[in-house]
């Protein structure tokens, strides 16, 4: 196996889940279907936070000097992306009420209990990227729905960042797998990781009375 055969194969196992997540019901399930501008960048500004707290966590312990730089360039990213999102809110003081390092969601809880380096670039560097592409495409969506074009720019380039680690995320897997049996932990990991984002997406909008499969 190589990088791109595991990006590929981590899509056709998640095909369901990737095309449901990318839905306008995203917003409705990340917002509790709160769908204003602040309470949109605010979930926003929360998703850029754990992330940055989770790669600032693994590029503390991470052994493989490659890996760790590469977490560490997504943590500053993700930083970076956080302060963007604060200049957008209309009052900036709200963001206080947003913690540094809010508490991790499923998916970042998952994460953080991964150590070995496959498992972690193919979970962190692909399958999350996978997922939150789709989550921010919604949020560029609203913006431009909003007329807010300066908000949807600046998330757009986001994306653009989030989508280039999947790239990024492959090339890695190529010097940190040494065998078959890395290959296969790391792709189960990333499948994981995109079934466990799906689940808590389903299960919040099914709390809230809605279904998450597409409508027919």
């Amino acid at each position: 196996m190589d990088g791109d055969t595991l990006v590929e194969t981590v899509r056709e196992r998640t095909a369901t889940e990737l095309d449901r997540l990318g839905s306008e019901k995203a917003l409705v399930a990340t917002t509790a279907a709160q769908l204003d501008r602040e309470h949109v960048l605010s979930a926003t500004l929360a998703a850029e936070r754990r992330a940055a707290a989770t790669f600032e966590a693994w590029a503390d312990d991470e052994a493989d000097a490659d890996a760790r730089a590469a977490f560490e360039g997504v943590a500053a990213t993700e930083h970076d992306h956080a302060e963007q999102v604060v200049a957008l809110l209309d009052d900036p003081e709200a963001e206080a009420d947003v913690a540094v390092d809010p508490d991790p969601d499923p998916l970042h809880a998952h994460l953080r209990t991964l150590d070995s380096t496959p498992e972690r670039v193919a979970a962190g560097l692909v399958a999350r990227p996978l997922v939150s592409s789709r989550s921010l495409l919604q949020v560029i969506n609203f913006f431009v729905n909003e007329a807010d074009e300066a908000a949807a720019d600046t998330v757009r380039e986001f994306r653009a960042e989030t989508d280039a680690l999947v790239e990024d995320g492959a090339a890695l897997l190529e010097t940190c797998c040494e065998s078959e049996a890395d290959w296969e932990r790391a792709v189960d990991a990333a499948v994981e990781t995109v079934r466990i984002a799906y689940d808590e997406y389903a299960e919040t909008l099914r709390g809230m009375g809605v279904d998450p499969a597409p409508v027919c």
